[in-house]
């Protein structure tokens, strides 16, 4: 009794653990739920196991004969014991009143007498054995294929032949392949024994290997299958004896491509006669194979191949080449291995609740790639919107109910076999609530967003729980109309947000939510009715797309309008892109067909059709795929060779075409030679198969022969290489012995070489197959060096020198090497700079040596063809004046590149002048540098030629992609990343695409372009406490390379701190635009109530900043007022011939002032608005136009008239400081900014104009300039300059500009000179005119933008002040003709009186 209350106890823990394990599954949408070999407990509650469910013994497949039994055994295991039963082809087996076959105790099937004939086939079939157990389930086993032999029927049967004693032969007889194992032969009527010496092949055919006499007789093949047997035609077979005459090599059977299953032995037979008897060897991939030392490889009967126990090692290409000395024949098979479905992971037993979400896992492998399909309880289950196949094989099953419980199972099916693996589902109850208070039901559920594909559901605490800090939520959701609910559970406790994705666009959803703690789940809420939007339509797939080749170069591919086109069609766009490759190509088809040209011949490329309608591209087709038709090979084959064999026969080597010009299938070579004295006779032979060799016997002792050799395929021949000639011995020589000792040896050595020389052997009959050539210090057997028989001469290099070497040469052949013939040679010493003399050998045949070696090619140019290919071409100095190769010399190109330093040379090997140079990194520099090889002598490596591949799109994404907050900022993240490590290219901007959603189209994430090469970049007022998922592309010249994978970050929760700035900001964004983020070390300029940053500080420090400003404004305007006064009394002559200068040179009526003109300079307006920037006293540039790159908005912008942008364009300066403003992240046009208080006059040197600037108003304003001829310093100096300058943009146009000097914050004020009559009126409601922008320069009076006075950061409403407009260009002319440019005492009068009510003005805004 004592350990009941503990059982107990630890009962209700497991089930506490388990409802928690549970609780995490159900908060992982699409995953598995909880999975356990133990099964859930409560308290109250029945206990519920996975129950052991599995075959012991599953059918086979079978191969029998008619009228014989056969069984197809079954075995299940279960408590209790299952059912079993049987299907055929997909349909269950009635056994109780089938006499044939039954059912035996342990759930085997037994047929008795199979049925088989050809018209009735009744048990030969699929079958498949089904295990049920009631109120479990029912699994299902593999599917065995039960086979009966067909009726014998003969396709070959043995012919009569003869053979000669010591060569094979064959005796055909082929019948179905299921009859083979049932084939035997018989001699004379006698059972006819196998052994090592006579096999039967796979085909049934009989093999005799080395025939005797007691080989010959009649020979039959008998066929016993259940009936009677059958026999095939009776052959003769002789054996003849060895006429001692050779006879052609030929194949009597040849290797034929196999299929075989890993485990089971395959045969290749090889057979080949010909007098000598051949010998038979075997290679795979051009490795000969050792079949005495290996297990698995055995040699049978005629040298054809068995492997046992195949494995996928060993597939791959198999060559048979038989050889008798006279001749070489060569034939290949392919050996193809499979491999019946395996599981790599099998599924698992799940327990789960009603309306969660589960996957069964299932991997599998084979080859061929297995199909996959599930079973439920013993049914097919088809994928549905709740049944779905996830990741190539898993099911997923969606809004689980209580009908689902049972065993699913995966089958994997291939063309070997199949294999099934199952697993349970249990469906538990919810455990009863435990003692306490459960939640009400969550209040005011709303949809707060509504998407095609999502809905964002969001809600309130339950009214029992306000706080609602430790609850969770479950969101409900199923289609209106269907019973099967679906579960989504918040990330954390106290989330009342929920975004249900994967739904369908246009269809109704109902939504409810439940709240839990820890007792329990609490009341649910009401259900919620939502439809989604609907999906723009886009056109479906264009169905019946076809391709086929129309030439060698031209493909043409078909297709229909697609079912669902959603409108009219626009266009389609066909994509096509050659195998192998990874770059797709398009074109525009208006059409339903269309013919690709200029493709590579006999290439296969991969088609598919894109349709577009109104909204946009609709869905692609499936990739079809089709090869173009060969043709003629377009180049000649490669490194003819001749070899003399003796006085009537030559032999030819050579290689084929290079691959992309061979265009189909080599089926032969066409070889055509000739007498080089007789050019017209030409005599052809051809050779068929992939021989790269032939014997040309039958020349003419001592003549000249010309080769070559062309290419063939089915369309026809291709080009033949260029002739190459040899010449036949005089007469055949001996080779019994070997050759006598050379005629004569000479040496000439050298500082570091010797130079070697010698003639033939005097008896010219002895076979010479080269020569030997020993040498070293004190002894000729250090080095020992070969060279052809053909050599006279050879340089030995690397000697050292004042060195006595010895030097050794003997002549050699197959038999041996001959008497050697010595020589000693001391090397000269290093200070011997003389040059080498060549000398002749008085002996017969002696050529004059050469001790240089060959003229390494020149004129390297590395041509660049693409992204990874590059042409090198070059000269060849020792070649003829046409280039043209006549000898067996060839080149060799090697390339590198620097990145990395230790990068080792690629070489390549071309016969040609040219060579294309394949598989480079695109945007890389290469080095390349050629040399040449004729026979043992080469060149050194050419001068070095560079050449850089093209760029190409990145083919990697941004690397290390992070995301953080920014201290201080939590609506702003930093986003860094590390730049491609492909990218190909000088990366020349990236995107940044984020979005709430990760499973949202592309289209619908938010962009955010950084131009250049930076890696980092801010992103500012984001949501706060809100997951956000970020993907970033790089891009270069070429184009956007692949998005990285996105990244997470979930912007932190709103301190007390950040809510007041944040409030702030919304409340004084004028559009509603976000604020820049001005950083963390920027301070709140001084402003009052209206500022938009910052808080207002006192109104003691305002007024009194405010006060100084005004007094040191008003003292600078009357200093000026004095200057001019003191000015005017100053004017003389000199000075008005020099204005009268300046009037002439010039002709305009602008005018530069300075400290020396008669008129004030600074009194002058020829402007329409007016405005004053507000003082900036720091030296440091304000923060709030340096710290975050965000162009102006759209308010700052005043349109300005058409016929004056050529000469704003003209007249823009060179301010960087705006141009940098300009160029900032285009991200900041979606946000505000705060108005950046500038003045409209340029603050820059005089020899910039004035540039129209964003104001706290934008109303730019416009300009004059005036001439200045007498002022001497530098900057007056620089002023005239830029007078000539304005005058020639302005020539057209004269329109006035501001110049004004920076020598005081508050810059300076003017008048006009002569005002014009009529009283000032105020119109502020006139509308703004831009810089430059006036149309007519009669108006008397314009409205004048008023100048906002205050602190960094403040703005007042503005006051309009009236000036006059500046003087028409003809009033001007005559004003410098009659005024004398001098003022008189009333004029001045006048100009003081309207300052002072300018001063009043401003002392009105002071006050304001």
């Amino acid at each position: 009794m004592a350990a009941e209350p503990g059982a107990q106890r630890l009962l209700s823990t497991s089930s506490f653990w388990l409802c928690c394990l549970l609780l995490l599954g159900r908060r992982a949408p699409g995953a598995a739920a909880a999975r356990s070999a133990f099964p859930p407990q409560s308290p109250g509650s029945s206990i519920r196991t996975f129950t052991p469910f599995y075959f012991l013994v599953e059918p086979m497949d079978t191969l029998s004969v008619r009228g014989s039994s056969v069984t197809l055994n079954c075995s299940a295991y279960s408590e209790p014991s299952p059912k079993i039963e049987w299907k055929k082809d997909g349909t269950f087996l009635n056994l109780v009143s089938d006499d044939r076959r039954q059912l035996l105790s342990d759930g085997s099937l037994f047929i008795s007498n199979v049925v088989h004939s050809k018209h009735n086939k009744p048990d030969e079939g699929y079958y498949q054995c089904v295990a049920t157990v009631e109120s479990l389930g029912t699994i299902v086993s593999r599917t065995a294929r039960l086979t009966v032999a067909g009726l014998p029927r003969f396709v070959s049967q043995p012919e009569p032949s003869s053979v000669y004693a010591g060569n094979s032969a064959i005796l055909n007889c082929e019948v179905n392949a299921d009859l083979v194992p049932f084939v035997r032969w018989e001699q004379n009527r006698q059972p006819f024994f196998l052994d090592d010496r006579v096999i039967k092949l796979p085909s049934g055919a009989l093999l005799i290997s080395n025939a005797t006499e007691a080989d010959g007789g009649l020979y039959r093949c008998v066929v016993e299958s259940g009936g009677p047997p059958k026999y095939s035609d009776e052959a003769e077979l002789k054996v003849l004896p060895d006429p001692g005459i050779t006879s052609n090599l030929v194949f009597l059977k040849q290797p034929s491509s196999l299929v075989r299953v890993i485990g089971q032995s395959a045969v290749l037979p090889c057979v080949a006669s010909g007098l000598p008897v051949p010998a038979i060897k075997w290679m795979k991939n051009e490795e000969v194979l050792d079949t005495e030392s290996s297990e698995r490889l055995v040699l049978l009967a005629g040298s054809s191949l068995e492997i046992s126990d195949v494995t996928e090692l060993d597939a791959g290409t198999y060559f048979c080449r038989a050889d008798n000395g006279n001749d070489t024949i060569e034939a290949q098979a392919e050996l193809t291995v499979q491999a019946q479905p395996e599981f790599l992971k099998r599924p698992t037993n799940i327990y789960a609740h009603e309306s969660m979400d589960i996957v069964f896992e299932c991997e599998v492998t084979g080859k061929p790639t297995p199909t996959v399909k599930w079973v439920k309880n013993g049914d097919m289950v088809i994928p549905s919107d709740y049944f779905k196949i996830v990741k190539e094989h898993n099911l997923q099953v969606l809004g689980l109910v209580k009908s689902d419980e049972g065993f699913y199972q995966c089958i994997a099916e291939n063309d070997v076999g199949n294999a099934q693996a199952g697993a349970q589902l249990i469906i538990l109850e919810h455990a009863p609530a435990t003692t306490g208070p459960l939640p009400s039901a969550p209040r005011d559920v709303v949809a707060s967003l509504v998407s095609t594909r999502f809905i964002k559901l969001t809600w309130r605490t339950p009214a029992s729980d306000p706080h609602g800090d430790n609850l969770t939520y479950s969101v409900f959701y199923t289609k209106e109309g269907l019973a099967r609910e679906r579960v989504e559970n918040t990330s954390r406790p106290g989330e009342m947000q929920v975004t249900i994705q994967s739904l369908m666009p246009a269809t109704v959803y109902i939504f409810r939510v439940m709240a839990q703690n820890k007792h329990g789940s609490g009341e649910s809420s009401a259900p919620l009715r939502v439809e989604t939007q609907p999906e723009v339509q886009l056109p479906g797939p264009a169905p019946n797309i076809r391709a086929y080749a129309a030439s060698p170069t031209s493909i043409t591919v078909t297709w229909e309008t697609p079912l669902s086109g959603n409108g009219e069609i626009q266009h389609y766009k066909l994509y096509y892109m050659e195998k192998g490759t990874d770059k797709e190509q398009d074109v525009d088809v208006s059409s339903h067909s269309h013919t690709i040209t200029g493709l590579k011949k006999y290439t296969e490329y991969s088609f598919r059709v894109v349709a577009y309608n109104k909204h946009g591209p609709g869905v692609s087709t499936q990739d079809v795929a089709v090869q173009t038709l060969s043709d003629a090979p377009s180049a000649a084959p490669r490194n003819l060779s001749l070899e003399v064999r003796n006085s009537k026969s030559i032999l030819i080597h050579w290689q084929p075409p290079p691959p992309a010009t061979q265009n189909g299938q080599i089926t032969g070579y066409k070889i055509r030679y000739r007498k080089a004295s007789r050019k017209s006779d030409v005599t052809e032979i051809l050779v068929t198969g992939t021989q790269l060799s032939q014997l040309i016997e039958g020349l003419d002792r001592g003549t000249e022969y010309n080769f070559r050799v062309a290419a063939l395929t089915v369309n026809g021949t291709g080009p033949a290489t260029d002739w190459l000639s040899a010449e036949t011995f005089e007469s055949d020589l001996d080779e019994t012995h070997v050759p006598e000792v050379p005629s004569s040896l000479h040496v000439r050595p050298l500082v570091t070489s010797i130079v070697v020389s010698w003639t033939p052997p005097e008896n010219q009959n002895t076979v010479v197959r080269g020569y030997a050539i020993g040498y070293g210090i004190g002894s000729p057997h250090a080095q020992t060096i070969k060279v052809d028989y053909k050599q006279r001469y050879y340089t030995i290099e690397n000697l050292d020198p004042s060195s006595h070497y010895v030097i050794t040469l003997k002549a050699f052949n197959n038999v041996g090497e001959g008497i050697p013939l010595y020589e000693s040679a001391v090397t000269r010493p290093h200070t011997d700079t003389s040059e080498v003399d060549l000398f002749v050998i008085n002996a017969p045949y002696t050529p004059v040596p050469d001790p240089t070696p060959m003229m390494p090619p020149v004129g390297v140019q590395a041509s660049i063809l693409s992204h990874d290919t590059i042409r090198i071409t070059w000269a060849d100095n020792s070649l003829p004046k046409h280039q043209k190769i006549t000898d067996s010399r060839y080149y060799t190109v090697r390339w590198k590149t620097n990145i990395p330093a230790n990068t080792k040379y690629k070489n390549a090997n071309a016969t040609t002048l040219s060579y294309l140079v394949t598989g480079l990194k695109p945007n890389t520099l290469y080095e390349f540098s050629v040399m040449v090889t004729k026979g043992r002598r080469s060149s050194t490596w050419s001068m070095t030629a560079h050449g850089t591949t093209f760029e190409l799109v990145p083919t990697s994404p941004p690397k290390d992609v992070t995301v953080v907050s920014k201290e201080g900022k939590p609506r702003t993240i930093i986003v860094n990343w590390q730049p491609p490590s492909e990218a190909n290219g000088k990366i020349t901007g990236y995107i940044i695409y984020y979005s709430t959603d990760v499973n949202a189209e592309i289209h619908d994430w938010v962009i955010e372009p950084v131009v250049g090469n930076r890696l980092t970049h801010q992103i500012q007022e984001l949501t706060l406490d809100t997951p956000y998922y970020f993907k970033i592309q790089a891009r270069n010249s070429k184009g956007m390379g692949p998005m990285s994978e996105a990244v997470q970050f979930r912007t932190p929760k709103a301190d007390s701190s950040d809510k007041m700035p944040n409030d702030q900001a919304s409340g004084s964004s004028g559009k509603g635009s976000r604020l820049p983020d001005l950083g963390s070390e920027y301070k709140p300029p001084m402003s009052g109530s209206n500022s938009p940053h910052g808080s207002p500080t006192s109104s003691l420090d305002s007024n009194m900043l405010l006060v100084i400003i005004v007094s040191v404004g008003v003292i600078t305007i009357v200093v000026v007022v004095v200057i001019a006064v003191l000015c005017t009394r100053r004017t003389t002559a000199h000075q008005k011939k020099k204005r009268a200068a300046c009037k002439s040179v010039n002709g305009s009526h602008k005018y530069k002032g300075n400290s020396k003109d008669v008129k004030p300079p600074d009194l002058w307006i020829h402007h329409e608005r007016l405005e004053l920037k507000p003082i900036d006293k720091s030296p440091d540039p304000n923060p709030i136009m340096t710290d975050t790159p965000i162009p102006r908005n759209s308010q700052d912008i005043t349109p300005v008239d058409n016929s004056m942008d050529s000469n704003i364009h003209q007249r823009r300066n060179s301010y960087r400081g705006h141009e940098s403003e300009d160029s900032m992240s285009t991200l900041a046009g979606r946000r505000g900014m705060r108005p950046k208080m500038m003045m409209p006059f340029d603050s820059q040197p005089p020899q910039q104009s004035v540039r129209n600037t964003p104001s706290t108003d934008t109303m730019p304003a416009s300009s004059s300039q005036t001439c200045c001829a007498d002022h001497q310093d530098a900057e007056g100096a620089t002023s005239s300059s830029y007078l000539a300058s304005s005058q020639e943009e302005d020539s057209g146009q004269s329109l006035p500009t501001a110049h004004v000097r920076p020598s005081h914050p508050l810059k300076s004020f003017a008048v006009p000179a002569v005002p014009p009559p009529g009283p000032p009126s105020y119109d502020p409601a006139l509308p703004s005119t831009p810089l430059l922008s006036q149309q007519a320069l009669n108006h008397h009076l314009h409205s004048v933008k008023t100048a906002s006075i205050g602190t960094l950061g403040r703005s007042r409403p503005p006051m309009p002040v009236v000036v006059p407009s500046a003087p028409e260009v003809q009033e001007t002319a005559r004003m410098l003709d009659d005024a004398e440019s001098s003022y008189e005492p009333d004029e001045l009068t006048k100009e003081m009186a309207h300052l002072e009510g300018l001063m009043k003005d401003l002392n009105a805004i002071t006050t304001a």
